[in-house]
């Protein structure tokens, strides 16, 4: 049976970088920069303590850094369902793709 340790982590990054892209295509008004700038410190913050987790000094210490990963992926799931609701991301094929990156 093949083990995928990286796969979490290649994820993680890999929807940090959707993120960045995405917001990176978002208008200018207060609103969507808000909300974007936010949505990019939670995606990448999650795959930022994900790395950490991994040179964890204790098993209570790992799950810490892994619960704060958690926190991080629901705070952008949130931040992306406001941003689809207030109609600010245009790019509707990159948030459905991000909200199935979810699953």
């Amino acid at each position: 049976m093949a083990t995928y340790k990286y796969d979490l982590e290649e994820r993680l990054i890999k929807f940090a970088v959707d993120v960045i892209i995405c917001c990176g295509k978002m208008d200018g008004s207060f609103a969507a920069q808000h909300l974007s700038k936010q949505l990019i410190r939670s995606a990448t913050s999650a795959a930022l303590n994900y790395g950490e987790a991994q040179s964890a000094e204790s098993a209570r210490d790992f799950l810490h850094k892994m619960k704060l990963c958690l926190k991080e992926l629901r705070e952008s799931l949130v931040n992306l369902k406001i941003q689809k609701g207030a109609d600010l991301i245009k790019d509707i094929a990159r948030l459905d793709y991000l909200f199935k990156k979810k699953q």
